[in-house]
């Protein structure tokens, strides 16, 4: 009696041992739309830091995957993430360091780059207008080579930084100033 309750605490703290392992295992599979980081500076010089989705064209336009004239997340899945490490002017308006979403509104001409103190969201859906912090538009010029994947850069200015967004042969320059 007393073996075979043994056998079967064995057998079960196996079974189990295996369940679990098993589990364990599973691994979600590459994300269509990795998460990036793009910053400028390091350690305590560091000034602005982005966390975005990549988005990829996959023989689509950068027109067809954002709508004109309305609000997009800048990136895919969660709303971009905007980190300032010090405060910075953002179209003449002043931005707090801190943590912020970062959207935009694509047109044909310009873009209306938008710092939003809504943070958290999935998407553009948690976007509200009188949460901005400040916003600024900017043309859109147009680059020699095609980017796959939405792209976000950083190269110093004269008073600061320009924030680079690339996709398809669309490019947009953000200045952000001390």
């Amino acid at each position: 009696m007393k073996t075979s309750k043994l056998l079967t605490t064995i057998s079960f703290a196996f079974m189990m041992l295996i369940s679990f392992n098993a589990e364990a295992q599973k691994f979600s599979g590459l994300d269509k739309s990795p998460l990036d980081v793009a910053s400028f500076g390091r350690g305590s010089d560091q000034l602005i830091k982005v966390y975005y989705g990549r988005p990829q064209l996959k023989g689509r336009t950068v027109k067809e995957l954002t709508q004109k004239d309305k609000v997009w997340r800048t990136g895919a899945n969660e709303a971009t993430e905007l980190i300032l490490f010090t405060d910075m002017k953002l179209g003449g308006k002043t931005v707090k360091a801190g943590t912020y979403s970062l959207f935009t509104i694509p047109g044909d001409k310009e873009w209306t780059v938008i710092v939003s103190s809504d943070v958290n969201n999935w998407g553009a859906s948690g976007y509200k207008k009188d949460n901005t912090v400040a916003s600024i538009t900017v043309p859109v010029t147009e680059g020699k080579e095609s980017l796959e994947a939405l792209s976000i850069a950083f190269d110093k200015s004269d008073d600061g930084v320009h924030m680079f967004i690339g996709w398809g042969t669309t490019r947009v320059a953000v200045p952000f100033t001390k």
